[in-house]
């Protein structure tokens, strides 16, 4: 009789467990149907945020462009919307000429940096200099600006006589400066993907060090060097606060480095902080102004992501 009892509870416990098992897998399917469409709601977010973005600059724009001739608006040469002249270019090139500076500034030593550190450096030095070059990206760019004005510009007036207190030279090189990071960061990941048997095989046949550097590993990174480099153009194109600050906000359509500009984002910042009348057609050219910059930006991506496609080596 007691092994009947016993048998009898090992019954019951084994059923006990298959009916825990039974929850635990109904549990972990429901957790399974749910987390999908949680990746899918974030993803949604971010969709759903630029078509908001997008929508609201189109909105806006509209009501500008109802006032403002499209031609006049990108053909003007002359940017006084306080005197109702709305021509765009001056702020265009003010834009490109800073992007042009930081350009010519954060390549050559982004690109110089992320060599070293993937094909140079040893760990203990990679693990001392990557940290302080990135902290560059995290310093605000109110901190960037007053460098620029305060240390920058009097350096350079040393040996520019004729530099005024704001000027595009200052705020691009600063900028550049500031997307150093980037592209040093993104083009050592693209150098370090690239398969070490490749740099093997060129040592294998007599090759240096600085060959192998500039004949095998940057020729296979190209695609993410590339792509690193036009985010940093892109992150250029975007900047505010440097080129508030130091740049000036002088609209001239002009391509001296010496002389004060203003680019479309520092336009921005004057007219929304400054006495715009809701509604009024000041307003609304910042939206054409933002529209613009968007329409910048959305090309620099797609650049990217177009010669990240073509150029892009697979091992």
């Amino acid at each position: 009789m007691d092994k009947g009892l016993q048998s009898e509870g090992k019954m019951i416990d084994v059923q006990q467990m298959i009916e825990r098992n039974k929850n635990k897998k109904s549990f972990g399917e429901r957790i399974e149907r749910i987390i999908p469409f949680f990746l899918l709601l974030c993803a949604a977010v971010s969709v759903l945020t630029t078509v908001g973005i997008l929508f609201t600059l189109l909105r806006e724009s509209i009501g500008f462009f109802s006032n403002v001739s499209l031609v006049d608006f990108y053909t003007g040469t002359s940017w006084s919307p306080w005197s109702g002249e709305y021509g765009v270019a001056p702020l265009i090139g003010g834009t490109l000429l800073i992007t042009l500076i930081a350009t010519l500034v954060a390549v050559p030593l982004g690109l110089m940096s992320a060599i070293f550190l993937s094909e140079y450096a040893n760990d203990k030095v990679r693990r001392v200099i990557k940290p302080v070059l990135e902290v560059l990206a995290g310093i605000p760019t109110v901190v960037y600006g007053y460098f620029a004005l305060t240390f920058i510009t009097p350096m350079f007036q040393s040996f520019i006589p004729d530099l005024g207190i704001f000027n595009a030279l200052s705020g691009g090189f600063v900028v550049g400066i500031m997307i150093i990071p980037m592209v040093a960061s993104l083009s050592e990941d693209a150098m370090n993907s690239v398969p070490n048997a490749l740099r093997e095989g060129a040592y294998g046949l007599g090759a240096t060090k600085l060959e192998v550097v500039f004949k095998v590993v940057l020729p296979a990174a190209l695609s993410g060097i590339i792509a690193s480099i036009v985010l940093a153009i892109s992150r250029a194109i975007g900047e505010t606060m440097i080129v508030t600050i130091a740049a000036g906000a002088t609209p001239n359509l002009t391509f001296n480095p010496t002389e004060s500009i203003q680019t479309m984002t520092a336009f921005i910042v004057q007219a929304a902080t400054g006495d715009t009348t809701f509604g009024s057609t000041i307003y609304y050219s910042l939206y054409a102004v933002g529209m613009t910059l968007f329409v910048f930006t959305l090309a620099m991506n797609l650049i990217a992501q177009y010669i990240s496609r073509k150029f892009r080596e697979e091992y």
